[in-house]
């Protein structure tokens, strides 16, 4: 568990509500548990578009792209030319 970087005392509203600011920055949802001491805890979460979650199920096509994009990153490419002549095709 990362270190407690920012402590913020947040004050729920009339109907129970927190507004959390910058603390949600990078997630889209939250899931939230009450753990065996009682404190509340968040989980950021984020969404994967649905087309795009194979891959996050398919360890070995993740590892794949993840190689493919290191590999990138340190200029281990090779230029493959132009496939325009394919533009055209059914």
């Amino acid at each position: 568990m990362p270190a407690i970087e920012t402590r913020k005392t947040l004050r729920p509203d009339s109907k129970g509500r927190v507004t959390l600011g910058n603390l949600a920055a990078g997630a889209s949802s939250f899931r939230a548990y009450v753990d065996q001491a009682g404190n509340i805890v968040l989980e950021p979460q984020v969404e994967v578009p649905a087309p795009e979650a194979w891959l996050w199920r398919n360890a070995a096509a993740l590892a794949s792209v993840r190689r493919g994009l290191a590999d990138s990153a340190a200029g281990r490419v090779v230029d493959l030319g132009s496939f325009a002549q394919f533009a055209n095709e059914d």
